[in-house]
């Protein structure tokens, strides 16, 4: 008797810019029944960044868990976009507040239309300039093409990003990353990755174009990261001191095949200081796969 059972995983675009563009996620439904072990299986089938798999949950409105094609995240901005985005399409959310249970604890969601916004933590900085050099190394870069008085931070809102500031588009694109030493470094420091931009940009409509690099998780380089976006506003509020609530970041304009991407994000200030944030955009289905399980 063949055991195989059929898994329907969803192909999301998340962040997409003008309805175009943006990150592909996997989104799988109803996946009460499925095993970590399963999940990681469905997700290195797959093949992209980060697929989200939601299932009941006792203490929010959905749980979802997130697996990289090697390992599992606490958190995905872009999955979790897609996920809710796609929710909402569905009929499956009434209100414009929803939640979400993780394996790192519970957090908020804001739903603006078919705009879906994740809540992430206030941020915790670390100072890494004593790794600056490999830093540079790992990208190719010299210390003359970063801006200047600006420091690279570790920054944390939910996972780990080492925010490098550099000083044109140019440079941005330049960038030949040691995906070996990118990974040593994320490892020392527990990254995600890095999260490169600059303020150079295209339009007055957006405060940064950004590039992110994970490849200890297995993402050489990633076209929207909303988990990194975050980091960045914080970074552009408490470093740039550039004092407004609402950051719009691009990303993905850089890479080899370009995929861009526009991240919205929201800050809750309160005496000058960022408690929490919401990051966020549109989820657009794309495609659908059919993964074979034993």
């Amino acid at each position: 008797m063949d055991k195989k059972k059929l898994i329907t995983v969803q192909i999301l675009n998340a962040f997409a810019e003008n309805n175009s563009g943006g990150n592909p996620a996997g989104v799988v439904l109803d996946a009460d029944n499925l095993s970590i072990k399963d999940k990681l299986k469905i997700a290195k089938k797959v093949g992209l960044s980060e697929t989200a798999f939601v299932s009941r949950s006792q203490f929010a409105d959905f749980k979802l868990d997130f697996f990289t094609p090697t390992k599992q995240i606490a958190h995905c901005g872009h999955a979790t976009v897609a996920t809710f985005s796609y929710l909402k399409q569905l009929g499956r959310l009434a209100n414009e507040e929803s939640s979400k249970e993780t394996i790192d604890g519970n957090r908020r969601i804001k739903l603006i239309g078919e705009l879906a916004f994740m809540e992430q933590s206030a941020p915790r900085y670390l100072d890494v300039e004593n790794k600056e050099i490999q830093i540079l190394e790992s990208l190719g870069l010299k210390k003359s093409q970063l801006i200047e008085n600006a420091p690279m931070k570790l920054v944390n809102t939910g996972n780990s990003f080492i925010i490098i500031p550099v000083k044109s588009s140019k440079v941005l694109a330049s960038i030949k990353p040691n995906y070996e030493l990118i990974s040593e470094i994320s490892a020392e420091f527990d990254l995600i990755g890095y999260y490169v931009f600059t303020d150079e940009t295209e339009s007055e409509n957006l405060d940064a174009t950004s590039r992110m690099f994970g490849p200890r998780y297995g993402i050489l380089e990633e076209s929207g990261t909303g988990m990194a976006a975050g980091p960045l506003a914080c970074y552009l509020f408490d470093i740039f001191k550039i004092n407004k609530n609402t950051f719009k970041i691009q990303q993905g304009k850089y890479m080899e095949k370009p995929s861009n991407s526009l991240i919205i994000v929201d800050l809750d200030i309160e005496d000058n200081k960022i408690n929490s944030l919401m990051a966020g955009g549109k989820g657009i289905l794309k495609d659908q796969k059919i993964i074979e399980m034993e």
